[in-house]
């Protein structure tokens, strides 16, 4: 009997050893080490955690970049055989390669051949589709006081008085506040909830731009629109990359006049004329044609020295689009690109 008890006593003494070492030591057995150590694996779980939620933002942040860079590349695949039709043709590979790259002093110190981007069929009803577009959205909603014309207090004489029976200020024969009566208010005026914008499809707006932007070589076209320019020079007109560090608007002109196009410049500086209607009253006094447009392939200072000078525009290659390249929806206007740029309108 006393063995039986011996036994029992070491299997519970046994089971006691085992539920000691699973359950773990109160928190107040915890050193401060080990509660700064696991503090320190949370706050690494934690920053983990965050770095891959980065990560996924980051790349949803990329894919969105490139899908709106595929987007803005000039040639679209599934249009290049509609877009280059004669592309194909020796005479226009011929024409691309006879480009000259003028340097600062006016002088072709380069050839270079022009992208494919600068021959895509020509389509003048989508180019004027895309500028008016364009225009349509920078419109600002206008209208009159909802209460303009029916601020006063009225009456009707009614039937008897040998009169026309108006409305007509209480006390006084004067008409007023219907739509009929002399200084009263209109009939259907304008209202400010009225939608003026204008939807373009994509591969229209890329087909309008490239179009545009192959007008600028056409000197028929640049004529047309009126630009001054010298017949020896090539068009369109690409000067060297230095260009773009000018920081002076007579070193600008001065460029420009090596280059033969400053009597564009002056034919903008000599149409400048006050504008007819109420707009003299409203902050734009004065219209200016448009002259030379100026594209670089990135920021840089000539976007300051340039912008002094009448009718002349400097964008980025970025930032071009089709009314800047065909200005009230007529291409062809006189355009200098930067070596740099060209590259950067690439397909």
């Amino acid at each position: 009997m006393a063995d039986e008890k011996n036994i029992e006593k070491k299997e519970e003494e046994k089971v006691e050893a085992k539920t000691e070492e699973k359950t773990p030591p109160a928190k107040s057995d915890i050193s401060p080490e080990d509660k700064a150590r696991i503090k320190a694996e949370k706050i690494q779980m934690v920053k983990k955690k965050m770095e891959v939620l980065k990560a996924k933002k980051l790349k949803k942040v990329v894919k969105k970049v490139k899908t709106e860079e595929k987007e803005l590349k000039p040639v679209l695949s599934g249009l290049v055989k509609d877009l280059l039709p004669n592309w194909t043709d020796e005479g226009a590979r011929k024409a691309a390669a006879d480009i000259n790259i003028y340097s600062m002093e006016g002088k072709a110190k380069d050839k270079m051949t022009l992208p494919s981007t600068f021959f895509v069929v020509f389509r003048p009803d989508l180019i004027r589709k895309d500028v008016t577009a364009s225009r349509a959205n920078r419109r600002q909603a206008y209208g009159p006081d909802e209460r303009a014309g029916q601020k006063h207090s009225v009456e009707t004489w009614g039937k008897g008085h040998g009169v026309s029976r108006c409305q007509r200020i209480k006390g006084q024969r004067t008409g007023a506040q219907s739509p009929c009566n002399v200084g009263c208010r209109r009939a259907p005026p304008p209202y400010t909830d009225t939608v003026w914008s204008k939807k373009v499809n994509k591969k229209e707006r890329i087909i309008a731009k490239l179009s545009a932007l192959s007008a600028t070589k056409e000197k028929v076209m640049v004529t047309a629109r009126g630009h001054r320019f010298k017949d020896k020079i090539t068009l369109p007109v690409i000067v060297e990359d230095g260009f773009k560090d000018i920081d002076e608007t007579a070193e600008v002109a001065r460029v420009l006049e090596n280059l033969g196009v400053i009597e564009d410049v002056e034919r903008a500086r000599n149409g400048t004329h006050i504008r007819a209607g109420r707009g003299k009253m409203r902050g734009r006094k004065y219209k200016t044609p448009k002259s030379v447009l100026v594209v670089i392939d990135e920021e840089a200072p000539v976007i300051f020295a340039a912008r002094n000078l009448p009718g002349v525009d400097v964008t980025t290659a970025a930032r071009l689009n089709t009314e800047m390249l065909a200005p009230g929806g007529d291409p062809g206007r006189l355009t200098i690109f930067t070596k740099s740029a060209i590259k950067r309108l690439e397909g």
